[in-house]
């Protein structure tokens, strides 16, 4: 078996995994690598210019296509750099292997140049890490990493490679088939949990389905399984924000987002339900409100692969360990066994159109200024008629906004950060969901603040000839902290405005991007249509109204029932509690 070195064994590996993408930035602790990827054309690998951005853009190719993300930078400051997007895939369980350079082993923990304990530093931001001492290992290392990052819950996985292990050389063949000696996910659930959560459900008379970015996680089969057993059950649907698109915003059983800024059906329900069907969610601070409040009348099922999550913030009556659509599948199969029927649910029904009629996302209208949940209402009206559409999204109002007024119909179809709550992600996203799907119309939901954070990566689109849209919601300030302030901190508006702002239209045409603006309600369907229609990649400065805030809101440290829907309730609504710890 002929020897090859570290460096070639690490792309041999990559190719043999099926990798397509490599996002990445040279550097001299990885030079080997890249000059091993320079001889394999069957690897695309795409230069940008931060590392950061490189773990967006991997996160955002693995969202929307379900393979895992690949991202390659050099050691300490290309490897620091990319801790953040490293971190926000853990949250959020976005399959991703992240190679790191290393100074050689013999320099290790003498503060060489550009040295950095990445895998001290990475240890409680990924899945796995691994530091590999020799070339003999690496090709075991690899296979592990991808399989680690890509079952379970998915996440993150650190390989880091000293530069002498790269040169080094090893005997390489590929692997006929993998499996670890520890590491067992559960994917299929107990028969008698399954049985359990059948009577139930079948047993409830104010059910829910609370779904999240498990089902997502979990295939397109998921998806379609969920909508199967909504149908046979009757039962309402909401979604956490990373769970949006797993269900059809367009059918009459969902309730819309609930949650911090979701809908007032959605809470409410959640909160007066007997029954609670937690699918692929965590049960997170952003959807309970406070804990003590939260749902206490409700029987809780908890369906996740991950052990950890169950009990981990709130108690439920039953555990379902395994793959979403693995227990969906046996719990609709055991329905119909049973003979099972949907339950009148009518009287639950009529208690959620009564939440439903106080018309939660309702906003002002004005012919004066664009209100943003006007632009979003447009942008999602324009788009239904254009091709397959991905919408990622920075973070911030403008987020809330596109999770409240853009209807999601499929999963893999809205990328954002929900976890870490990242800004500066949803542009790389977009690069990475563009190279993912070329044929998709991919639009970047932004804020004025969030779009500066990586802005530097509209070169990156440009090199590669991406068509992705950037669509501002320009209110010159950064949104949510301003309302934040407004809300709790009596308008001391503290470092919120955002001054000094770029004319985004000639930064657009200074990295050969068409730039539009937007500035009044009348040009708005015209300048979507425009940024939808033109070729190749577009930015939108839409100027809307400054000071609108997003509601519903629920504030922190309040219950999930306790939404403010107008400013004016704030301080009825905010107990002395919640108002110490905002």
């Amino acid at each position: 078996m002929a020897e090859k070195s570290g460096a070639d064994i690490l792309v041999e590996c990559l190719i043999d995994l099926g990798v397509e993408v490599v996002f990445g930035y040279p550097g001299g602790a990885v030079l080997p690598i890249y000059d091993a990827l320079f001889n394999h054309p069957k690897i695309r690998h795409v230069l940008v210019r931060h590392e950061q951005g490189a773990t967006h853009m991997a996160e955002g190719y693995a969202r929307s296509t379900g393979k895992p993300g690949v991202v390659l930078v050099t050691s300490g400051p290309g490897a620091t750099n990319a801790v953040t997007g490293i971190t926000d895939a853990l949250m959020d369980s976005i399959p991703m292997v992240v190679i790191t350079g290393q100074v050689p082993t013999q320099l290790i923990g003498t503060d060489a140049f550009q040295e950095a304990d990445t895998i001290g530093i990475t240890r409680h931001c990924t899945k796995h890490n691994y530091l590999v001492k020799s070339p003999n290992k690496l090709a075991s290392v690899v296979h592990e990493a991808f399989h680690i990052a890509t079952t379970g819950r998915p996440g993150p996985v650190v390989i880091d490679i000293p530069k002498n292990v790269q040169i080094a050389t090893a005997p390489y063949k590929t692997p006929e088939s993998f499996e670890h000696a520890s590491y067992r996910p559960q994917t299929k659930a107990e028969p008698a949990a399954i049985a359990s959560a059948v009577e139930m459900l079948a047993a409830a008379e104010r059910p829910i389905f609370y779904t999240g970015g498990g089902v997502i996680n979990s295939g397109p089969e998921a998806s379609e399984l969920l909508r199967e057993i909504a149908a046979l059950t009757g039962a309402p649907v909401t979604s956490t924000l990373m769970g949006l698109g797993a269900f059809p915003a367009s059918s009459g059983q969902w309730l819309g987002m609930l949650g911090m800024h979701g809908t007032y059906e959605a809470n409410w329900a959640m909160n007066k339900a007997d029954l609670i069907v937690c699918v692929g969610a965590r049960f997170d601070d952003r959807v309970t409100g406070r804990l003590d409040a939260f749902s206490p009348d409700s029987k809780k099922i908890h369906i996740d692969i991950d052990r950890s999550s169950i009990n981990k913030t709130v108690d439920v009556d039953l555990a379902v360990i395994a793959d979403v659509a693995s227990a969906l599948t046996d719990m609709i199969a055991l329905w119909k066994d049973r003979g099972h029927k949907a339950a009148d649910l009518s009287e639950w029904w009529a208690r959620i159109e009564g939440w439903r009629a106080r018309n939660s996302l309702a906003y002002p209208e004005s012919r004066e200024e664009i209100m943003p949940q006007e632009a979003i209402a447009q942008l999602y009206k324009a788009s239904r008629s254009a091709k397959d559409v991905i919408i990622t999204t920075e973070v911030g109002q403008h987020q809330m906004w596109a999770a409240q007024h853009f209807g999601f119909d499929a999963p893999n179809k809205w990328l954002t950060s929900g976890g870490l709550g990242t800004m500066g992600y949803g542009f790389p996203a977009a690069i990475g969901a563009q190279l993912g799907n070329p044929d998709s119309l991919v639009v970047c939901v932004a804020g004025d603040a969030s779009i500066q954070m990586n802005i530097q990566e509209m070169g990156t689109a440009t090199q590669y000839r991406l068509p992705v849209k950037i669509f501002i919601l320009n209110n010159e300030y950064m949104g949510m902290v301003r309302q934040w302030q407004e809300l709790t901190y009596e308008s001391r508006y503290s470092n919120s405005y955002s001054d000094s702002l770029p004319d985004f239209v000639k930064l657009a045409e200074a990295y050969g991007w068409t730039g539009i603006r937007i500035e009044g309600p009348q040009e708005l369907e015209t300048g979507i249509a425009q940024m939808i229609d033109t070729p190749g990649p577009v930015i939108v400065d839409c100027r809307v109204a400054k000071l609108s805030n997003c509601f519903p809101m629920i504030p922190s440290g309040a219950a999930h029932t306790d939404m403010l829907l107008d400013p004016s309730q704030v301080e009825g609504v905010m107990s002395d509690e919640a108002k110490a710890l905002v």
